[in-house]
């Protein structure tokens, strides 16, 4: 995979936009992902994490995780739209202080989502335990960083 373009050029493309902060809809994604991260620990005691149930896990911890940045960012005055939305919300961990390593984990777990939504990808029980692991470290951090 290629690294992720830069934040900026994002927004020289027109995929994001620069706007007034947005307060109310930032304040609206944080309460759904924190009602969707109480689900997610809520159906972890309930389903084990198993091939069968992987692409549902994998795909609840990118929407809790997403919406975090989509908060930050409209917070900050930024609204991503359209093709390559979703890169550039990648991007913006860059500048919320993500390493280059995680950047690029969340970058190749964008795709993976894609592929299951778009092509059928499947993904396996060993990649979606690396992706909780990874929304349990994160969503915190995330969280508040958006409050």
């Amino acid at each position: 995979m290629n690294a992720v373009r830069r934040f900026e050029e994002f927004i020289k493309e027109g995929v994001v936009k620069v706007q007034a902060p947005d307060k109310s809809r930032a304040k609206f994604l944080i309460t759904e992902s924190g009602n969707s991260y109480r689900l997610l620990s809520e159906l972890m005691e309930k389903i084990k994490v198993e091939n069968h149930s992987a692409n549902m896990f994998v795909k609840s911890c990118y929407d809790i995780l997403m919406e975090l940045i989509r908060a930050r960012m409209l917070l900050d005055g930024y609204n991503a739209s359209g093709f390559g939305a979703h890169e550039a919300e990648v991007a913006y961990l860059r500048i919320l202080g993500y390493s280059e390593t995680e950047i690029q984990f969340v970058d190749r777990w964008r795709y993976f989502r894609n592929g299951m939504l778009y092509y059928g990808t499947i993904l396996d029980q060993e990649y979606a335990q690396i992706v909780i692991k990874f929304t349990k470290k994160n969503y915190t951090k995330l969280k508040e960083m958006s409050i």
